[in-house]
């Protein structure tokens, strides 16, 4: 019979490694992780409705848990659903 393998000690609970930090994106790499326009992000900034973002002197970064939460929000299962239905009566596009 072969000696069951060493395994290593485990680590005490309070020695765990910290969480990894938030990344941050450029707006371009945003715009590619959202499959977005660069632009569009731009729009956003200005007029709202985009995702959070963070001023670091004069770069704009965005983290990927605020990425990951603004397009989440805009989920739905169906065109039916009310809260699409009522976050696109205004649209132009549903006038044609």
């Amino acid at each position: 019979m072969r000696p069951a393998p060493l395994r290593p000690p485990a680590a005490p609970a309070d020695k765990q490694q910290p969480a990894q930090p938030s990344r941050y994106l450029t707006n371009d790499e945003a715009a590619d992780y959202l499959r977005l326009s660069p632009r569009t992000l731009e729009k956003q900034r200005v007029i709202g409705g985009g995702p959070r973002f963070r001023k670091f002197g004069r770069r704009v970064m965005y983290a990927m848990s605020d990425l990951d939460a603004w397009a989440d929000a805009r989920s739905f299962e169906a065109t039916s659903d009310p809260e699409y239905a009522n976050g696109h009566a205004g649209d132009s596009r549903n006038d044609r």
